[in-house]
């Protein structure tokens, strides 16, 4: 199903990269074999240098496109949140009761899709994985606050406020709507990652996607939802 998707053009925040890699067969490859690398070694044992060398360029031309690695990560963790973006719009486009839409919502941001029988981008799944162990590293450097008033995090943001108005209108009395939905996307991807390295930290539940049925779970009983169906 993710030939669907193949045609849509997903915009990246310009100010996260100095050349658009999407504008040539270079920085595709920058990009695609960036991704791979990321997941094969780790974000703190990869270089632009030993990219250049896989993909037998020089590592002067990745820097015309990245100013550094930091940015090539927040590049590709922006690329995942809008093609989370779009699809949350897709999936919820012609859903009007408020409840149900929030539970596709909470699938579209918590699961792991299946291409079988879901629309799913093309890199998503490899996106989704360096989400799960590399993006926590995004957000605790000293440029943060620099990095947010140029607009990185916003995509990220955009995704909350659309999640947290669906809240609004089912229990408007909520205190800490964004907080909630903040805390499910962040915990969702803390509990994969803990349940390939610190599985004592988490929990696993036979024949069901134990993350998503726990931010179920939580949404349900914190804004009391099974009394309002």
């Amino acid at each position: 199903m993710e030939d669907l998707l193949s045609t849509v053009d997903i915009k990246v925040n310009e100010k996260l990269f100095l050349k658009n890699p999407t504008s040539s067969e270079l920085g595709m490859r920058i990009v695609n074999f960036g991704i791979s690398m990321i997941q094969e070694v780790g974000f703190e044992n990869f270089t632009f240098k030993k990219l250049a060398a896989r993909i037998e360029t020089t590592e002067a031309s990745i820097y015309r496109y990245f100013e550094c690695k930091h940015s090539f990560l927040l590049y590709l963790i922006n690329w995942y949140w809008g093609m989370i973006e779009y699809r949350l719009l897709i999936e919820t486009a012609n859903i009007d009761d408020p409840i149900r839409k929030l539970y596709k919502s909470l699938h579209v941001i918590t699961s792991v899709p299946n291409p079988e029988n879901e629309l799913v981008f093309q890199r998503e799944l490899s996106l989704k994985s360096l989400v799960i162990n590399e993006s926590a590293k995004i957000y605790r450097t000293k440029a943060v606050d620099k990095e947010n008033e140029d607009g990185a995090y916003s995509v990220y943001k955009s995704i909350v406020a659309r999640i947290v108005e669906l809240i609004v209108a089912i229990n408007p009395n909520y205190p800490y709507p964004a907080m909630l939905i903040s805390t499910i996307i962040e915990s969702s991807n803390h509990q994969r990652f803990f349940k390939d390295h610190l599985p004592k930290l988490t929990n696993t539940v036979s024949n069901k996607d134990a993350f998503e049925h726990f931010a179920l779970d939580l949404i349900n009983k914190t804004l009391e939802i099974n009394g309002k169906r």
